[in-house]
C-alpha cells in the first residue's frame, strides 16, 4: 500500500489510534501509540525516539533514531477496531538506514538472495504454553492436561486457538492449522508459507495477538523455550525454500535428482549444517533455550539431516514440486525472527556459493546411537549452552557479515552479560543434591 491508501482506510474505518512497532535485537516488541491526526506526519517523516533506551540500539551519545512506518504492514487490530498497528523501519538522523535495525538485517540478506535469483520463503510452526494466573501473575500450572492433537471438551485453550485463527484469517495471514501440542497446556499455530520478511512481520504481530487473546481468557501465554522440567519445550520449526523471483519455480526441486532435491537444495542444506554451531546463538538466543535442546524431548541435538528422521536437525518433509522444502528444527519462538531468518538464509546462501555438499542423510534414531557410532558417522552436537553458542558465534566471520558490526557486537555484549549472570546463580537443584553430601 501507499501512504495515501493507509490514510484513506483510517478515515473510512474510523481508526483513532495507531501503534508504531519494531523489535529490539532480542526480539522484544517495542511500540509507540499516536493519534490518527498524527499519522500523515509519521508516514512522511517518521517518529523520533531515544535509541539508547532500546536494547542493542545505540549509546547515549548517538541516541536519536527515527521510526518510519512501512505502509504495507498496516493492520487494524481485531480486538480493538479503533486501533491499528504498523511496523517501522529505523533510520538515523542523517536519513540513512540504521545498521542495528533487525528488520534491516533481514532485508539486506533477502536483497543478496534476490540478486542471485532467489526469493526466500518460510513457514514457521509456532509453539507456546498457556498457563493459569493467580493474583494477576503467571503460574506454571498448565490450563489443560491434553496431549498431541487431542480433541477434548472446549476449554480456554481451545477458545484461544479458535480466536487467534479467526483473527489471522480476517487479517489475511492464512494460518494453516492450530492444534494442541505434546505437553500439557502447549499449543501450536502454523503460518502458511510466504516471503520471509512478511512472515517475520507476522510473527511480531502473532506474539502480541497470542498474549492479548490469552489474557482475555484469564491465561498467560509464554514463548519461553523450556518453562517446565520433564516435558517438551517450545520450538519454532521453520519450513523454508528458495523460489524463483516470480515465485513460480521451486529452486529446491529437481525431478531427475536423487531424493528429487536440486544441487541448490543440497548445497543449502550443506551450508546450514556447516554453520549450525555459529548461528546457534541467534536461533536459540536465551540461556533457557538450551534446556530445550537436550535428548529425550524431540528437540534436535545433533547436526545431521534426513528425509524421514525427526531426530535430525534438518528434515526434508514429504512433498515435491512447488512443495519442496526443508525444515530446520532447532529455532525457538523466543528469539528475534528477523535475525533468525537472516542467519538461516545467510548460511544457506554460503553453502550454495561454496558448493558445500552435505553428508549422507541419517535415517536412524540418533538418540539411540552410541558415542562411537555417532563419531563413525561424523555426527556432531549443537552447542549445549548459550556460553558455548556465543563462543562459536564470536569467531564466525559469516555471522558478523550477516548481522553487521553493530548488531554482532551488541548482541554478544548483551548475551555474555546474561550468560555470566546465569553462571553465577546457585540453583535449587544444587542445594537439594549437593548440600546434604558435601
Amino acid at each position: 500500500m501507499q501512504p495515501e491508501d493507509v490514510l484513506k482506510i483510517v478515515k473510512e474505518k474510523g481508526v483513532k489510534y495507531i501503534h508504531l512497532q519494531f523489535m529490539d535485537i532480542l526480539g522484544q516488541v517495542k511500540s509507540v501509540m499516536i493519534p490518527h491526526i498524527m499519522l500523515e506526519k509519521a508516514l512522511n517523516e517518521g517518529i523520533v525516539f531515544d535509541g539508547s533506551s532500546i536494547v542493542g540500539y545505540a549509546t547515549i551519545d548517538e541516541s536519536d533514531m527515527r521510526a518510519v512506518p512501512d505502509p504495507d504492514t498496516f493492520q487494524i487490530m481485531h480486538y480493538d477496531k479503533k486501533s491499528a498497528t504498523i511496523i517501522c523501519d529505523i533510520y538515523m538522523p542523517n536519513g540513512k538506514r540504521f545498521e542495528g535495525d533487525p528488520r534491516y538485517v533481514l532485508q539486506r540478506v533477502l536483497k543478496k538472495a534476490e540478486e542471485k535469483g532467489y526469493k526466500f520463503v518460510t513457514g514457521p510452526e509456532f509453539e507456546f504454553f498457556l498457563f493459569k494466573m493467580e493474583d494477576g501473575k503467571p503460574t506454571l500450572q498448565p490450563n489443560d492436561y491434553g496431549g498431541y492433537f487431542d480433541f477434548g471438551p472446549v476449554d480456554q485453550g481451545e477458545a484461544v486457538r479458535k480466536e487467534i485463527l479467526g483473527i489471522f484469517s480476517e487479517m489475511g495471514y492464512v494460518p494453516e492449522a492450530a492444534h494442541h501440542e505434546v505437553a500439557p497446556g502447549q499449543h501450536e499455530i502454523d503460518l502458511r508459507y510466504d516471503y520471509a520478511l512478511t512472515i517475520a512481520d507476522r510473527i511480531l504481530t502473532l506474539k502480541a495477538t497470542i498474549k492479548n487473546v490469552a489474557l482475555k481468557y484469564g491465561l498467560y501465554a509464554t514463548f519461553m523455550p523450556k518453562p517446565i522440567f520433564g516435558v517438551n519445550g517450545n520450538g519454532m520449526h521453520v519450513h523454508q525454500s528458495l523460489l524463483s523471483l516470480d515465485f513460480q519455480e521451486n529452486m529446491f526441486y529437481d525431478s531427475s535428482a536423487k531424493w528429487e532435491l536440486s544441487d541448490v537444495a543440497l548445497y543449502y542444506i550443506g551450508g546450514l549444517l556447516n554453520y549450525a554451531k555459529e548461528i546457534s546463538a541467534i536461533l536459540n538466543s536465551w540461556v533457557n533455550s538450551y534446556k530445550r535442546l537436550v535428548p529425550g524431548y524431540e528437540a534436535p541435538v545433533y547436526i545431521s539431516w534426513a528425509n524421514l528422521n525427526r531426530s535430525a536437525l534438518i528434515r526434508v518433509p514429504a512433498g515435491r514440486g512447488m512443495k519442496t522444502r526443508i525444515e530446520l528444527r532447532n529455532p525457538d519462538p523466543a528469539g528475534n525472527p528477523y535475525l533468525q531468518f537472516a542467519v538461516m538464509l545467510g548460511a544457506g546462501l554460503a553453502g550454495i556459493e561454496k558448493k558445500i555438499e552435505p553428508p549422507e542423510p541419517i535415517e536412524l534414531n540418533i538418540y539411540a546411537l552410541t558415542l562411537e557410532e555417532k563419531e563413525k558417522l561424523g555426527i556432531h552436537s549443537l552447542p549445549e549452552s548459550l556460553g558455548e553458542a556465543l563462543y562459536h558465534m564470536e569467531k564466525s566471520e559469516l555471522v558478523r557479515e550477516i548481522l553487521g558490526e553493530h548488531i554482532f557486537k551488541h548482541f554478544i555484549i548483551v548475551k555474555k552479560r546474561e550468560w555470566h549472570e546465569y553462571r553465577a546463580q546457585v540453583t535449587q537443584w544444587e542445594i537439594e543434591k549437593l548440600l546434604p553430601i558435601l
